[in-house]
Parts: C-alpha cells; structure tokens; sequence
C-alpha cells in the first residue's frame, strides 16, 4: 500500500518545493567606525553651529584674562578650554579653526576628485596620445614631492585663501586618474559597453551611463582617506605660517601660535592637537570601513 503525503504549498502554487529566500546581507557598523561617524558628524556640527553656542567671539582679545587655563584646572566656566596669550577664548577658537580646516579640506577633496577622475577616464578609454600624456603627468606628479611645489607657489603667488584652495586641489589628483584610469581599461572591453557602442551611444553617454557609475565605489573609499591628508597638509602649510593667515583661525595656525607657550600653557597644543588627531583617526577608520564593505573579496570575512 502506497501512502502519498501532501505536497506543501510554497505562496500561492501547489505542488512547488519551497525556496527559503536570500536576504540580502547589511554590511557591519564595528563600533570604532560607529564612533568614528559620531565624532565626525558632532564636530562638524558644533563647528558650523559655532556662531549660535553661548560662546565668545574667536577673535575677540581680552589681555586680562590671556592664558586662563581650563575648567577643573583653575579655569572657569567663561572659557571651558582657557584662553591664549592673547586672551581669545580657546574652545570657540577650535571651532572656528575646525570649520576653516574641514571646509578647506573640502573644497580640495572636490576639485581632486573631478580634475583627477576626468582625467583617468578620457586617459583610459580614449588611449593614445591622450592617454600618453596624462600618465607622463602623473608619473611627474608622483615624482615630485608636492609640499616643495606648495612651498614655492606659495612664495610666488602669496598666501591666500584663493591660493591654498587651488594648490590643495591639485594635490592627490594624481590618485584619482590612477584609479579611474585602470578601471576604465578594464571596464571598456565589457560587454555592456561592447553593446552600448554597437547600439551607437555617443562616448560621453557610455562614459556618464556605464562607465563613472561602476568607479563611484573606489572613489569615494579614496575621497573619504584623502580628506585626511588634505586637513594635515593645510594645518602643516598653516603650521609654518603659509597657509591661513590671522586673524582667521584654523587648528594649524592655532598650534603654530601655540609652541612658543607648552611649558607655560600646556593647554594650547593639547586641545587642538587632540581634536586634530581625532579628525585624522576618525577618517582613516571610516575609509577602511567603507574599503571593507565595497570591496567584493573582504565582504563576507
């Protein structure tokens, strides 16, 4: 005697065998990167929200009150993080710094990525002289190192704002075009741009529909470490007197104005040092976060 069981019913079929579903896989927020996100987006904040926080004025000089040190160390709440030689509160000095030195960061992260990312794309698929010329410019641009061409820009065209933008912007762009340039050579030989330039789509369709989005990944893992270099670089440029200059505070010229007082004010380079290292920590962990999650062969590790 033959005894037949009920098929299961899997939705709305009968008879079908049920396929458990995949679910899709959320990448993991490490609480070093999770801590790295919050600091960064609370600093940023307080930075731009600096102007509205009961705080005084960071370029306001008070000579009676210069080198206060900070609340629990003889301070008192009218400047949490004390003051400088010149009696300017510290804490809104930082913030201002911050927002100066991140927003010029920035800036450079933008210009970089677009300048070098075009470059690195018409190199790749374009090829011949094109591609000649602008791997030669890079392999200059390796070869040199780029804080002696800052130096000596920053001696022939002056010390401004316009100046440093410009000169932080070319920094890095060189990376971009590496980048972009090497995926686009293994990009252009895919099928789908084979079909898109058999259907006839023009190159800059192929390069804005199938190619740049394919790049966005490893860019943006190399804009978010990039940011780090560019905040050392203009706080180093700072630092020496040829970046920001007074009265405009950034966190480099805030530690410059600081060495000639560490063993009387110990509190000058602490703080703004502090927040320095945290900002470079912080975006150096959410890039290799960010590398760990794009990237296909660390994925499920």
């Amino acid at each position: 005697m033959v005894v037949s069981t009920p098929l299961r019913r899997s939705g709305s079929r009968a008879g079908l065998p049920v396929v458990p579903r995949r679910t899709r896989a959320r990448p993991d927020w490490p609480l070093t990167s999770l801590l790295a996100v919050v600091w960064l987006v609370g600093i940023s904040v307080a930075a731009l929200a600096a102007p509205l926080l009961p705080l005084p004025d960071p370029s306001t000089q008070d000579l009676l009150a210069r080198l206060q040190p900070p609340v629990g160390f003889g301070g008192t709440l009218a400047h949490p993080l004390g003051t400088d030689q010149l009696g300017r509160d510290l804490a809104s000095r930082i913030l201002a710094g911050t927002r100066v030195s991140l927003s010029l960061a920035l800036v450079g992260v933008i210009i970089s990525a677009v300048v070098g990312t075009s470059l690195g794309i018409i190199a790749g698929y374009r090829r011949g002289l094109p591609d000649h010329v602008i791997s030669l410019s890079i392999d200059v641009q390796l070869a040199v190192p780029f804080i002696v061409l800052a130096l000596i820009a920053l001696t022939l065209f002056g010390t401004g704002l316009t100046v440093l933008i410009i000169l932080l912007g070319l920094s890095g762009w060189e990376q971009y075009a590496r980048i972009a340039r090497a995926n686009t050579l293994r990009l252009r030989n895919e099928l789908f741009v084979v079909a898109a330039q058999a259907a006839g789509a023009s190159p800059a369709r192929i390069l804005a529909r199938h190619i740049l989005p394919n790049e966005v990944a490893p860019l943006l893992v190399l804009m978010t470490l990039h940011l780090t270099s560019l905040v050392l670089l203009e706080s180093s440029l700072s630092f020496l007197g040829i970046g920001v200059q007074p009265p405009t505070p950034s966190l480099g010229n805030i530690l410059g104005d600081a060495r000639n007082y560490l063993q009387i004010a110990w509190w000058l380079p602490v703080f703004p040092g502090a927040v320095l290292l945290a900002i470079t920590l912080s975006f150096n962990e959410l890039g290799d976060w960010l590398r760990d999650v794009t990237d296909p062969t660390t994925r499920g590790r």
